[in-house]
């Protein structure tokens, strides 16, 4: 695939080629969006205004003068009722976002802890055959010698490993 290279004299200066003007232009988008997105979310209103030279600015307080021209781009609008948003700092508990509806099942704390105490008993039998077979690979792996299956052993025997280390997490995360 041949590339062409369009040579646009009106869209840059030197003779940039079309692509890099496109991507000249799509970094600026970039970054214009990269810095007015933040503020997007503590400001009401966002301007761009246009000085008498031509000069773009972009900012959340209108500016004033005879010879600029701003225009809203972004006003945020609160909904009717809405309380005032909270700041960043604020740490007073709120509310979830979805509570648990009343008819919900629950269950009481002895099954709760029996439940959790088959957990344990199933994740330490697993963990006691993942042992058991761990062994079986290694031995296999080390009678193996010399033959083409001994890397399919080691792979095995990595495996429940990994198998063991991943049961042993479980396990200390249980409370």
């Amino acid at each position: 695939m041949k590339t062409i290279y369009l040579h646009c004299v009106s869209f840059g200066a030197h003779g940039q080629t079309f692509q890099a003007f496109l991507l000249r232009r799509m970094l600026y988008f970039s970054l214009g969006a990269a810095v007015l997105a933040p503020l997007a979310v503590h400001a009401g209103t966002f301007y761009k205004c246009t000085g008498a030279s031509g000069k773009i600015l972009f900012t959340n307080t209108q500016q004033q003068g005879g010879k600029t021209t701003c225009v809203v781009l972004f006003q945020q609008r609160e909904p009717p009722g809405a309380a005032p948003s909270r700041g960043r700092h604020d740490r007073s508990p709120r509310a979830s976002a979805t509570p648990t509806p009343g008819d919900f099942p629950r269950i009481s704390g002895n099954e709760q802890r029996a439940r959790d105490g088959e957990r344990r008993a199933i994740l330490e039998k697993e963990l006691n055959s993942e042992l058991e077979n761990l062994a079986k690979a290694r031995k296999l792996a080390a009678t193996a010698g010399a033959s083409p299956n001994v890397q399919a052993q080691r792979d095995t025997a990595a495996l429940h490993e990994r198998n063991i280390k991943a049961l042993q997490k479980e396990i200390g995360n249980l409370r």
